[in-house]
């Protein structure tokens, strides 16, 4: 295969980001040969991951010097307040040190119910916000909503730079041939 491609996936809940190893994996997904995640998304979380065949390429989606935004959609337990947002969008102290400051805005939820639904406690509501980080510390976006107050109880990442997934039911992908 030549040139240089992406495959855009809906990585569904639940799958490595991994060609090997536990099941279910990429190789459930993806037939492509030669394609490698840029970057990855635990197994817990869903949405958009990027596969290329291109080396550089692979390197400039995921390496957090050349600041690529990366947006999700966090369903958090409780309902998010306006002191919560703000301290999202000003930066957040993890153990491992402070984040760069974000976007955070509430959003009404964008996604379907999950399979299997997240835990529900009918005593507890949920709330959805939108994040854009500029970096990609482990597990960033959960630690973050947890340290003002909202633990994050489902994780979609909805856009990598330029590219979003459109309407791809979890799943499923697309190829996208680029010029870099």
């Amino acid at each position: 295969m030549s040139g240089n491609n992406l495959i855009l996936l809906n990585k569904p809940f639940g799958v490595m980001s991994q060609f090997s190893g536990d099941s279910p994996n990429l190789s459930d997904y993806v037939s492509e040969k030669g394609f490698y995640p840029a970057g990855r998304l635990d197994k817990d979380s869903e949405g958009l991951l990027l596969l290329t065949n291109n080396g550089k390429l692979q390197n400039r989606i995921s390496d957090p010097q050349f600041k690529m935004e990366k947006t999700y959609w966090a369903q958090v337990e409780g309902e998010i307040n306006d002191s919560a947002i703000k301290r999202l969008t000003e930066g957040v102290n993890l153990k491992d040190g402070q984040t760069k400051p974000a976007t955070a805005s509430r959003i009404r939820c964008p996604l379907p119910k999950r399979v299997p639904d997240i835990r529900v406690r009918l005593s507890k509501p949920t709330s959805w916000l939108e994040l854009t980080i500029r970096e990609g510390k482990n597990r960033q976006v959960r630690r973050m909503t947890a340290a003002v107050g909202f633990p994050t109880l489902r994780l979609f990442r909805h856009r990598i730079g330029p590219w979003t997934l459109q309407d791809q039911p979890p799943g499923a992908y697309r190829k996208e041939h680029i010029n870099f």
